[in-house]
């Protein structure tokens, strides 16, 4: 790879503090790009390690030999006044902003008659309200960068039944997060200005997997949030020419990039897929099992 065309980048990212996110901003800041992180994890979790301080040190080290540098940001996505605090410091501390990541989200998989109006809330006013303003607060530097992407971690708009019927509230606010980003795409074609969705083709091993989607067992067949970071890397370190108006496979960008060999990622030779992928046999997706957690997380 060619770590110029991230050097001297900024990064705004929405959660970050632990899992795809953290993985995505650590091997960016290998390749120079610095980051702000608007997270609300300013004290540790119980259940799931990592904060926003945290992961701030684990992305200067990372980024050591790059002059990488980050910045934390508590707050929530939901808050316009503390996404427009994110922006502010990017701007104070780096002088502008390049990438948009939409990277924080709630998830409960519960069907309709189970699922609070608080949980809809939540995860309407994360997913898709938070998508929205973050990307609209950075928009003005976007647009100014010269190197500008949007990136949002949502997946295919696959509309099969399967994935339609088991947890309708938070595929829309999925599906929501992935129409916006390909509307921005369409609004900023010949702006210089990237819009691309990316989503995991397997399920990946973070704490909330262990905790909320079947535990150990879970891990073993989950790649690691690795996979997730170098495809985004690939995507994010190509000119906003090179593509838009895509929602990308992370196994796919690698495999464009010639990467072949998956295995380094784990999951062991049948990783599980993940939520929206189908199998290619045509058989019922192992993911939607109902030991599945339903539990709502960000």
């Amino acid at each position: 790879m060619t770590e110029s065309r991230l050097a001297g980048r900024t990064i705004v990212m929405s959660g970050g503090s632990r899992g795809i996110g953290l993985a995505i901003l650590v091997e960016a800041a290998r390749h120079g790009a610095s980051a702000v992180i608007l997270a609300k994890t300013d004290q540790p979790h119980p259940k799931l390690p990592g904060t926003v301080h945290t992961a701030v040190a684990e992305i200067e080290a990372a980024g050591a030999t790059t002059g990488a540098r980050a910045v934390a940001v508590v707050g929530d996505v939901r808050n316009e006044a503390d996404v427009q605090r994110a922006v502010d410091t990017a701007i104070a501390t780096f002088g502008g902003i390049d990438i948009c990541v939409n990277n924080a989200s709630a998830i409960s998989k519960a069907g309709t008659l189970d699922l609070s109006l608080k949980q809809f809330d939540l995860m309407q006013a994360i997913n898709v309200r938070g998508t929205f303003t973050l990307t609209r607060a950075c928009l003005p530097h976007l647009l100014k960068s010269g190197h500008a992407h949007i990136l949002t971690m949502s997946p295919p708009l696959n509309i099969a039944p399967r994935w339609l019927g088991p947890f309708p509230a938070y595929t829309q606010t999925k599906y929501a997060m992935t129409l916006l980003t390909l509307g921005w795409a369409a609004e900023l074609a010949g702006e210089g200005v990237a819009a691309n969705c990316l989503w995991p083709q397997t399920r990946i091993g973070t704490a909330v997997t262990l905790n909320l989607m079947g535990g150990p067992q879970a891990l073993a067949t989950a790649r690691a949030p690795q996979i997730m970071a170098d495809a985004a890397v690939e995507i994010l370190r190509a000119p906003p020419g090179a593509r838009t108006g895509q929602t990308l496979i992370d196994a796919e960008v690698l495999a464009e990039a010639g990467v072949s060999d998956l295995s380094p990622y784990g999951g062991g030779d049948n990783p599980v897929l993940d939520l929206y992928i189908d199998p290619p046999d045509g058989s019922e997706p192992s993911i939607l099992s109902p030991r599945e957690g339903d539990s709502p997380r960000v």
